[in-house]
């Protein structure tokens, strides 16, 4: 019995419905045309990337001064994570990893989706490489307490035979 009179509402929800459709709005039209810019700038900055991950040290520094020059002028997501790239690039003349966390900060807080994502996935980099490297120091100490253990078991062991 309950399901009867479900029944027959079911074609009002469905009507009611099709009245909550409006037409689109041509300001919201304009909205892909900026996301699709947002998401050029992230496509430039990749290829940025690519570009100077092959310059030589000399060449390198002076990008490295022209981006900072350039962040300085425009403090743009762009330029930041630009002069982010070149902080942290393997061969850079300074590479300051924290310097390089601080200027992609505020672009992880950042509502540009497409620049938000790289510099999120910048940070998390880093960050691994932190743990990396400081993993790799603790492993070389242990290295190094096991040879000096060595040494000093082959000094006793080679002491004691000669007498």
């Amino acid at each position: 019995m309950k399901w009867r009179y479900g029944w027959g509402l079911l074609p009002a929800l469905l009507f009611a419905g099709c009245g909550a459709l409006q037409p689109v709005d041509p300001v919201s039209t304009t909205t892909p045309v900026v996301e699709e810019n947002r998401a050029d700038d992230a496509a430039k900055v990749l290829a940025y990337y690519a570009q100077v991950r092959q310059l030589t040290g000399q060449e390198l520094a002076r990008e490295q001064e022209g981006a900072r020059r350039a962040l300085a002028k425009t403090r743009s997501d762009t330029n930041r994570l630009r002069y982010a790239l070149l902080l942290t690039l393997p061969g850079a003349p300074a590479t300051e990893e924290p310097r390089a966390q601080e200027l992609l900060e505020p672009v992880t807080r950042s509502n540009d989706a497409a620049l938000r994502g790289l510099a999120l996935m910048m940070v998390a980099s880093l960050q691994e490489q932190r743990r990396l490297e400081t993993s790799a120091q603790g492993l070389q100490q242990k290295l190094d307490a096991l040879l000096t253990l060595e040494r000093n078991m082959t000094r006793e062991g080679s002491g004691t035979r000669k007498r």
